[in-house]
C-alpha cells in the first residue's frame, strides 16, 4: 500500500468521541457520529460542509440503506432515521441498562452484525448480534468490556472482532447459519501503540484498525501480521473509512475524549475529521437487508 500524500483535516468537528465512518455512494458523502456530543453528521466532500443531527441518547453507528434512509445504532438500540425522526426498530440488551450499542458492520448477506458494551468501561457485559430482517439474534463470542467492530473479509467468509482492553484482534470463520465459529487470536496490538478500536478491511484484504492512544492507524496483513501504522497527529484515532468514487479516499474519525487541556492544547485537531488516499481501495458499501 502506498500513502498518497499525508493525513490533513477534512473538516473541523471538535467531536468528542467521533466514530462509525461509513460512505454513502447513493449520496457522494460520508456519515459518521460523536457518541459523547449525541451528534450524527454528513459531511459533503465536494462542498467541505458538514451538517449535524442531534440524535438520540448515545449513537454508536450509522448505516445507510437502499431507500435512502439511515439504520442508527443508539444506546437502548436500532433506529431508523428519516425526515428528522428517529423510529427505534429493535431494543438491544433491554435488560442491561449500563450497556451501549458501539460499533456495526453489514456482511455480504445483507444482515448487520452489532456490538455492545459496558458504557463505564468496567464490566464484561458487551456482546455481539447479528440482525437480518426482522430477527436480531445473539452470537457465541465470550462477553467482553468493550467490543469493536465487526468486520469482514472480502469473500464474507471471516469476521473480525475486537476485544479493545485486552488489545486482540480475533478471527472467526463466518458459517453457513450465519454465526461465528472459533474464534482465534488473530493479532494483538503491541503495548504502547494504543488499544484497537473500530477494524475494516480493503478489498486486498488487509485489515485496518484505529489506534485509541496510539497516535494512528494500523495495517494487519490476511494472515495476522502486523504491516505499518500510518501516523496522524492526534492521539484518538477511532475508525476509518474508505470513499470516494474510487473508494480509494481514506476518513478517519477522532475522539477528544479522555485527553486533558494540556493535551488538546497540543493536539488542536483532536476529535476533527481526517483525509488522506491510497492506492488500494476500499470494498464497496453494502446496504442491508432491514
Amino acid at each position: 500500500m502506498a500513502l498518497i500524500g499525508t493525513p490533513e483535516v477534512a473538516v473541523t468537528v471538535g467531536a468528542t468521541l467521533g466514530e462509525g465512518p461509513i460512505w454513502d455512494a447513493q449520496r457522494k458523502c460520508l456519515w459518521f457520529v460523536d457518541i459523547k456530543g449525541h451528534r450524527l453528521h454528513r459531511f459533503d466532500p465536494a462542498t467541505g460542509t458538514l451538517e449535524s443531527t442531534e440524535a438520540p441518547e448515545e449513537p454508536g453507528w450509522v448505516v445507510p440503506l437502499a431507500d435512502g434512509a439511515l439504520l442508527v445504532g443508539a444506546k437502548a438500540g436500532v433506529h431508523r432515521f428519516e425526515d428528522t425522526t428517529f423510529t427505534l426498530l429493535h431494543a438491544v440488551e433491554p435488560d442491561v441498562p449500563g450497556n451501549r450499542l458501539n460499533d456495526a458492520a453489514v456482511h455480504p448477506d445483507g444482515s448487520i452484525w452489532l456490538g455492545t458494551m459496558d458504557n463505564a468501561e468496567e464490566a464484561p457485559s458487551g456482546g455481539y448480534y447479528r440482525l437480518h430482517g426482522s430477527s436480531c439474534t445473539a452470537l457465541s463470542p465470550e462477553p467482553m468490556v468493550i467490543t469493536n467492530g465487526p468486520a469482514f473479509s472480502p469473500d464474507g467468509r471471516t469476521v473480525y472482532l475486537v476485544d479493545t482492553l485486552e488489545r486482540a484482534i480475533l478471527a472467526a470463520p463466518v458459517q453457513a447459519d450465519g454465526q461465528p465459529g472459533e474464534a482465534r487470536l488473530f493479532a494483538r496490538v503491541p503495548e504502547g501503540m494504543g488499544y484497537p478500536d473500530g477494524p475494516v478491511v480493503d478489498s486486498s484484504g488487509v485489515v485496518w484498525v484505529g489506534l485509541f492512544s496510539g497516535w494512528g492507524v494500523a495495517r494487519f496483513a490476511p494472515n495476522g501480521t502486523f504491516i505499518e501504522r500510518i501516523g496522524l497527529p492526534v492521539a484518538n484515532v477511532t475508525k476509518i473509512a474508505f470513499g470516494g468514487d474510487d473508494l480509494r479516499t481514506v476518513y478517519a474519525t477522532t475522539a477528544r475524549k479522555g485527553l486533558s487541556g494540556e493535551e488538546l492544547a497540543a493536539q488542536p485537531h483532536a476529535g476533527d475529521l481526517f483525509t488522506f488516499t491510497v492506492d488500494v481501495p476500499g470494498l464497496p458499501p453494502i446496504h442491508p437487508a432491514i
